[in-house]
């Protein structure tokens, strides 16, 4: 707005330049015809009406050049104060002072727009990150009551490990408000692959039973997909943000869980990557598989692919930001995320150096 601020002040200046030539101009009109006159003995009355009209055609001319872009600066302004961040002013290829002000007015609107959209994307985000563990709780929670579990001090440790995810992620807030401007903090660790990996295998399979308890018939197969873990050698640690690395690997998971087909099987394996401290996962499902022409756009956001998801509870493909928030998490690391080759299915692959690595 400084920027804007700034090109209206120099607008006015050149507004207040054009307007004293054309004051210079019109008295240099008005004394070229009354020297005409005197010289050709021409009638006064004839070269004022003269001098009129030529002052009047020059002003007219100079007007409409200062005010129609303005007019049109003006709706666009009106525009984007309602909330429409997709009107543009044109004549920004103004070699001028108003072509300066049209590219700011314009780079203002895009500035907008994206801030709008970055907005809607992270309540998304934010909504599909809440739905695990929320999930995951409330499975605990209503077994507790129901009497299907005791509330002994297993389950009320899954209960608080939930709640203690639930306030992760809202501190992630914050994370995600700096996430354009690259200011992401990595909390990274030393951990032990294996107990990690299967706690995050532990609430995938509590937030699938809820999701199938509560979606009604039809949904029973997703209790069937079996989540199997395969850790060499089982000593293997790795470091990480662990928190980061929660939401690749169960964002994969409940990706992998809804396009299984009844009695499937999701594989997580982890392997030691080739660095100190590194790691290779792959998550490996028995699904229809990720078409290759579609393998770089499945990390996108809202992206929900062509094939469909028909044996999940999800059958409408989700919101299309699960993949999109595990390239994420991974760019942070400095790793690597893509879709692989597979007989069978689909398999991801992810590469954490270790030591994150800057991002180019």
């Amino acid at each position: 707005m400084s920027a804007l601020r700034s090109r209206l002040r120099s607008v006015s200046i050149s507004i207040k330049t054009k307007l004293g030539t054309l004051v210079v101009v019109s008295v240099f009109i008005t004394t070229g015809l009354l020297m005409v006159a005197l010289r050709t003995e021409t009638e006064l009355r004839f070269i004022t009406v003269f001098s009129v009209i030529a002052t009047l055609l020059i002003t007219q001319f100079v007007a409409h050049g200062l005010t129609a872009p303005l007019d049109e600066m003006n709706t666009v302004a009106k525009a984007i104060s309602h909330g429409d961040y997709t009107r543009r002013v044109r004549g920004a290829d103004r070699r001028d002072e108003l072509g300066d002000l049209a590219c700011t007015i314009n780079r203002m609107a895009d500035d907008l727009e994206a801030v709008d959209r970055h907005r809607k994307e992270l309540v998304a985000n934010v909504s599909h990150e809440l739905r695990t563990p929320i999930a995951a709780l409330r499975a605990v929670l209503e077994n507790v009551v129901d009497g299907v579990s005791a509330a002994d001090p297993e389950t009320m440790r899954t209960a608080l490990k939930q709640t203690e995810r639930l306030g992760g992620l809202v501190e992630t807030l914050l994370d995600l408000s700096r996430l354009d401007n690259g200011v992401v903090p990595l909390r990274t660790r030393r951990f032990e692959v294996w107990p990690y990996l299967s706690g995050v295998l532990k609430e995938a399979n509590l937030a699938a039973s809820q999701r199938a308890v509560g979606s009604g018939s039809g949904s029973h197969t997703r209790k069937d997909v079996h989540l199997h873990l395969d850790v060499s050698p089982p000593e293997l640690a790795a470091r990480a943000d662990t928190e980061r690395l929660h939401q690749v690997v169960a964002n994969l998971i409940d990706n992998a869980v809804k396009h299984s087909p009844p009695h499937g099987r999701v594989t997580v394996r982890a392997r030691r990557g080739p660095l100190p401290e590194s790691l290779d996962l792959e998550v490996v499902d028995e699904g229809p598989g990720i078409p290759e022409s579609e393998r770089r756009k499945v990390f996108e956001r809202f992206n929900r692919g062509s094939v469909p998801a028909p044996h999940g509870p999800d059958s409408d493909g989700g919101t299309g930001l699960g993949l999109a928030i595990a390239r994420w998490a991974v760019d942070l690391h400095g790793g690597r995320i893509g879709v692989a080759e597979s007989a069978r299915g689909c398999r991801i692959q992810v590469t954490l150096p270790g030591i994150p690595q800057p991002r180019g």
